[in-house]
């Protein structure tokens, strides 16, 4: 009797170990990231304040991206918490993505021209490009709350300098005739070879003109070019425009920033087989629609977040896109909701949906690689964000129980994974998601992220807990 029930108490626990197995798939054997650092970083650090070698992604904001060589860096705007910056245009340089130096700026202070034309002191977000072997870096001044604008651009033979200012590319004011303020530049080429820059703001909208590749300036000074998107009014927050040409889709996508940099400030797409547009979102709303439905136009792929064992963040956005070979990645502006002043950049890896729209990893990028999951893997409980378009305040993550059958824990639903491309259905809602590796920042280790969209294009986010 003794030794039946021994055998009994073995099987149980034989029983329960293949059940905790079979719906619980181990991860370890998936080429996942390591810890960034040796131990976990904090958002906000006093001590390092007013020691700017130590400031690595701290008081990132407005930032571009250029890799050149082995070496990506990031220009930025002059920005700190707890007093005014040392003026200049903030440059930062990584191996990686990941691991930061702060190598000082450009510039002491504005030029004179920039200075009498707006009476601003501090250069705002900068754009870097390569034209025939030169570096033009553009930068903006302005004069806060107005049209009273500057775009410069300054030239280098390298990536590190020296730059030599070339002064204004395009200023702005009212009563010139035109509608663009002269802020926020980023300057492409097309699949023509023609060189645009592509600009603007709250006030006007955003605008595209030609660039003459021989002197990095305006083809036509007199024109602010063609209107890719604007919103109702001065209420609905437009700024921050990048663009990127994706070969494989055909398409050239549009990335601006909606919002209040401080809190509401998310991440937008519309996309275009022309470079000049018409830029529509998934549900082919054209980005340049002021009626009372411009809250709800352009893709949201990035938003205010919190996942469990963090604070989260707030102002997402202003952001940028990298090509680096077969990978193609974004990086923005978060503030900590612990203190919102202390400006972070974060860098995340960008995805691609069956029907060609780019979403990003709900983890910053920490060197992860390609993978191949399993059902066995996918099955566990999950964190879920899910970022509406009409609701641009921090959202907050939820747990989401997968099952080994294919259905969701005490909610209607259900998922299927085929070719690491999971369909997930909750409620009435259903979602198409790629599969990804990832370090999870909050919780200090490796796991396995899914982001996508909606049949209607809204984002969701998701890790493994």
């Amino acid at each position: 009797m003794k030794n039946m029930v021994m055998g009994m108490v073995v099987l149980f626990i034989v029983g329960c170990a293949y059940f905790w197995w079979s719906t619980n798939a181990s991860l370890q054997d998936l080429d996942l990231p390591k810890a960034p650092f040796d131990k976990k970083v904090m958002d906000v650090q006093p001590d390092v304040l007013n020691q700017e070698k130590k400031w690595t992604t701290n008081f990132t904001h407005d930032g571009a991206i250029i890799k050149e060589g082995d070496t990506y860096y990031v220009f930025s705007t002059d920005y700190m918490v707890g007093g005014a910056p040392t003026p200049g245009i903030q440059v930062r340089k990584s191996k990686d993505l990941i691991n930061w130096q702060f190598t000082g700026r450009i510039f002491d202070e504005v030029s004179q021209e920039a200075f009498n034309w707006t009476g601003g002191n501090t250069f705002w977000a900068p754009s870097i490009t390569k034209i025939k072997g030169t570096f033009y870096l553009y930068y903006s001044v302005s004069k806060v709350g107005s049209r009273t604008s500057y775009i410069g651009m300054t030239s280098a033979s390298n990536i590190e300098g020296p730059w030599h200012d070339q002064g204004v590319v395009i200023a702005s004011k009212e009563g010139d005739g035109k509608t663009v303020n002269a802020i926020d530049p980023h300057v492409l080429k097309d699949q023509t070879g023609k060189w645009w820059m592509t600009y603007g703001s709250y006030f006007g909208g955003i605008f595209l003109t030609e660039i003459n590749p021989n002197t990095g300036k305006l083809m036509k000074k007199s024109s602010e070019g063609k209107l890719l998107a604007k919103r109702k009014d001065m209420t609905m927050g437009i700024e921050g425009p990048e663009i990127l040409y994706n070969a494989k889709t055909g398409y050239y996508y549009l990335m601006v920033s909606y919002g209040w940099l401080e809190d509401s400030y998310n991440v937008r797409i519309g996309r275009s087989k022309s470079i000049d547009g018409p830029y529509v979102d998934s549900r082919g709303r054209d980005l340049r629609d002021t009626s009372d439905e411009s809250f709800d136009t352009g893709l949201k792929i990035v938003g205010s977040y919190r996942f469990e064992g963090d604070d989260g963040y707030v102002g997402t956005g202003h952001s940028a896109f990298l090509q680096d070979g077969e990978d193609t990645f974004i990086i923005h502006q978060a503030r900590p909701s612990e203190d919102i002043y202390w400006s972070q950049l974060q860098v995340r890896k960008v995805y691609w949906t069956k029907d060609g729209w780019p979403v990003v990893s709900p983890e910053r990028y920490a060197g992860e690689k390609n993978i191949s999951v399993q059902k066995d893997q996918i099955v566990g409980e999950w964190e879920i964000i899910i970022f509406p378009r009409f609701d641009d305040g921090q959202q907050q993550s939820r747990k989401l129980k997968l099952q080994k059958d294919g259905t969701l824990l005490d909610e209607e639903g259900s998922w299927q994974l085929k070719k690491n491309i999971l369909s997930l259905r909750i409620g009435q809602e259903s979602y198409e998601l790629r599969v990804g590796a990832a370090w999870d920042w909050e919780n200090w280790k490796s796991t396995i992220i899914m982001t996508g969209l909606s049949e209607d294009g809204t984002a969701i986010w998701t890790k493994k807990r």
